[in-house]
């Protein structure tokens, strides 16, 4: 009984911070994000009535207590669903470094669900699939459907759920991640969001929060990338802006990020057609279409403090793979 899953981190467009249920992970606000092919997590699961605990460990990276404890809090439900109490061995590999603000969590939960869900002979739907990664990680719902995808706030657990709604050869979009941190963030995005409250202007920012969903299906109907970029821009200021006036504050960027910043500003005012969002952390994602990506990449050259950089198109969702880890 063992699977191997691959899924793709997420960077999304519209963004969510906080919840309406921390334990069923059901967020604020809808949101919109573009599956990237660059940075993945494998994962292979196998369950076994020979295991006498859970083994779960990296390739390549240490595993703290604290993400053992929430992978086997996952493979319990999962257990529970299939009616079956058998210890798993579970072996991830990253592509990029995890928990540095460039979704290892979301590729992660949902690697791990879809293995899992394969090895230990469940047959669940794409929705179903979604729902269950959510439990693991929020964002990870949305690593599961194929290409451009919209989270669903919904109300309940089974309102709240992830679908495509458009495949990833719709638009020949880029994600250049730049990455200028491999540190570990101090204040997970979990612990971060239970702040959300003490900033005044997190209310603001969620009655803007259906009108850019809006304007973003429009642009995607229209394949209008500046309209696209322009909205992309302003909910990742308006998250940070929420973020920053917490109490305790989150400052999540560093000197480099606002530098890359500045510097996209500059380049598009220059005519280079390229737009920045950025997740919780301080690493960049530069938004372009493909034919611009070269150009862009020139560009990043000249910044000072770039550790390295990740280029990314359009990803499928998660999907099992016969290329074991173990």
């Amino acid at each position: 009984m063992k699977a191997t899953a691959i899924a793709p981190a997420n960077i999304a467009f519209i963004k969510y911070w906080g919840k309406k249920d921390d334990v069923l992970r059901i967020p604020l606000n809808e949101s919109f994000s573009m599956n990237i092919d660059g940075a993945t997590t494998t994962t292979t699961v196998e369950f076994s009535d020979v295991f006498t605990h859970d083994g779960v460990s990296f390739i390549g990276e240490t595993i703290q207590e604290k993400e053992i404890w929430r992978i086997t809090k996952h493979l319990d439900k999962i257990r529970h669903l299939a009616n079956k109490k058998l210890f798993a061995r579970v072996i991830t590999k990253n592509s990029f470094p995890k928990g540095t603000g460039i979704a290892s969590s979301a590729s992660g939960f949902a690697a791990l669900t879809v293995a899992a869900v394969q090895a230990i002979g469940l047959r669940l739907s794409e929705k179903e699939l979604t729902i269950l990664a959510r439990l693991g990680s929020g964002s990870a719902c949305r690593s599961i459907p194929n290409g451009f995808v919209i989270w669903h706030e919904g109300e309940t657990s089974d309102t709240s759920f992830a679908e495509s709604l458009y495949p990833s050869t719709y638009w020949n979009l880029h994600d250049i991640v730049v990455l200028v941190s491999r540190d570990a963030k101090k204040i997970s995005t979990t612990i971060g969001m239970e702040g959300i409250s003490t900033s005044p202007y997190w209310q603001k920012r969620m009655k803007y929060i259906p009108g850019r969903i809006l304007r973003t299906k429009q642009a995607f109907q229209e394949k209008n990338f500046q309209k696209l970029g322009e909205v992309i821009e302003e909910d990742c200021l308006d998250m940070h802006h929420v973020m920053q006036t917490q109490s305790p504050p989150l400052y999540y960027w560093n000197e480099i990020t606002k530098n890359i910043m500045q510097s996209v500003t500059n380049w598009r005012e220059q005519g280079l057609p390229v737009y920045f969002t950025i997740d919780a952390g301080p690493n960049m994602h530069c938004i372009c279409e493909g034919k611009d990506e070269a150009k862009v990449m020139t560009a990043l050259k000249t910044v000072q403090g770039v550790q390295s950089i990740i280029q990314n198109k359009v990803a499928r969702g998660a999907y099992c793979i016969n290329n074991h880890l173990f």
